[in-house]
């Protein structure tokens, strides 16, 4: 046969054949829906996640995990016993010394819990009680792509499928008028030109394109092209698609490519969106009370307040993975006026967000999730003083949070040493947060693989176990 024919071949006739050998992962479990894969090895917690990712790496020292003590070690090299030969990155390898910046930030416990939260976060101290924050989270990138990356696919290097296009694969869609997957981004004020975002971070790797988030824009149209162009009504539309796909399903019945299928289906969940989207995104019919539990921001389009009350409105009508991206936290100086700026755009519509769900009783079946792609040093990169200081990238140990369903309410896991450098008690790693992740959601995470060149992938790759401690 002719290596480059599009005809029907060995590989092809594997893929497609009981739905391709990926479908496999789950087993009898699963069943075929409209293109999706759908079905639960368990009895879920959560119907849906809201995954608030703080891009940059927020830092964990300033404000959830406080070192009082430090104060008295101001500008002390860091120990040689704390840092115990691990690398640290090109950014302060070559300074002479490690000075310890201590956070210049107050830092108090609050509700019944008595959980430590820093002053810069007044809003997200109110719902302290609602959360599980975990100390000694841990990953294995030092630097943001894979880092994020990692976090995002469960491998360092690009390629693989997302967290989000796995949820998509294995569980399907709660909503035939709206993707299952989709990514909303805003820039934050505290560095607003800082790591850049990339659209693999939400791709479906080897996995159908279907199943790759939808990245909702910050202005015009959410969605390329959701407008028709002048001169085509909807039902023109309509018998344009028609048309569309009896032909490409004449090319399917003769190459059998999936990704034909994949993408039949791709301009149908498009079609559907032209009317879905304007409805979801119009927010007039929200109450000013509400509106005020997101904060001032919430009317600004693109704002991560803006995000999170669409997120809310996502979450409402089932979407099933919704992921917020919000840049910024990349403090490498001058970390304390960005850190305010990077806490005053998320605190409150973090926490409104929280509540508007428990008000309306969403929380119990939604799982959220904040935190970034790795921690910060305790010493400093860069000038050195009283009021400033910058943090450069830390993988050993940090900070994040989860809440809602399936998830024990005011707990903080995990125990960093004196200088918030190396964990001492229960160290999660990040394959952990995302078995855990699916497992709320019914999955099991050594059991969701997808057969891509010769082997069984799977989010988790080879390691993983849950955080039990977390769950209720």
């Amino acid at each position: 046969m002719d290596p480059l024919s599009n005809e029907l071949n060995r590989r092809t006739f594997l893929k497609t054949s009981a739905h391709g050998f990926g479908a496999l992962g789950l087993g009898s479990l699963l069943a075929k829906d409209d293109g999706m894969l759908i079905g639960t090895h368990h009895k879920p917690k959560a119907k849906r996640i809201i995954y608030m990712f703080q891009s940059g790496a927020p830092s964990q020292m300033d404000l959830f995990d406080p070192k009082p003590d430090l104060g008295e070690r101001f500008s002390e090299d860091l120990p040689d016993s704390i840092r115990m030969g691990q690398r640290i990155t090109g950014m302060t390898s070559g300074q002479k010394t490690l000075p310890v910046a201590p956070s210049i930030f107050k830092f108090a416990q609050h509700g019944q819990s008595g959980a430590w939260l820093s002053e810069l976060l007044p809003h997200t101290a109110k719902v302290a009680d609602d959360l599980c924050i975990i100390k000694s989270m841990h990953t294995e990138a030092i630097n943001h792509d894979p880092a994020i990356t990692f976090f995002q696919t469960g491998h360092q290097l690009a390629g693989r499928p997302s967290i989000g296009s796995w949820m998509s694969y294995g569980l399907g869609s709660s909503n035939k008028d709206l993707p299952t997957y989709v990514v909303l981004t805003s820039r934050g004020t505290g560095r607003p030109n800082d790591q850049p975002l990339y659209d693999r971070l939400w791709g479906s790797g080897f996995i159908s394109t279907q199943h790759a988030g939808v990245k909702f824009r910050n202005t015009g149209d959410p969605v390329l092209y959701l407008s028709n162009p002048d001169g085509v009504d909807r039902p023109m539309r309509r018998d344009m698609l028609d048309d569309l796909a009896a032909l490409n399903g004449e090319r399917h019945q003769i190459v059998g490519d999936p990704e034909i299928e994949a993408r039949i289906a791709q301009y149908e969940m498009a079609f559907r969106m032209q009317a879905s989207v304007p409805e979801l995104t119009d927010v007039k019919g929200e109450s000013q009370e509400v509106l005020d539990l997101y904060g001032p921001e919430v009317k600004k389009p693109g704002s991560y307040a803006a995000n999170c009350l669409l997120a809310r409105r996502l979450a409402e009508r089932d979407v099933r993975f919704i992921q917020l991206f919000h840049q910024g936290w990349d403090h490498h100086g001058g970390l304390p006026k960005a850190l305010k700026g990077q806490c005053s755009d998320t605190d409150h519509p973090t926490a409104g967000l929280l509540t508007d769900l428990k008000q309306r009783g969403m929380l119990e079946d939604t799982l959220l999730v904040w935190g970034g792609e790795f921690g910060r040093t305790t010493y400093c990169q860069g000038k050195l003083t009283r009021e400033n200081y910058g943090r450069d990238h830390h993988p050993k140990c940090f900070s994040m949070w989860m809440a809602g369903a399936g998830i024990k309410k005011g707990i903080t896991i995990g125990k960093t040493d004196d200088y918030c450098y190396n964990i001492l008690e229960d160290p999660i790693h990040v394959h952990d947060l995302n078995a855990t992740i699916l497992h709320l959601l019914g999955v099991d995470h050594e059991r969701l693989t997808y057969r891509f060149q010769g082997r069984q992938f799977r989010l988790t790759d080879v390691h993983g176990k849950l955080i039990k401690q977390a769950l209720s």
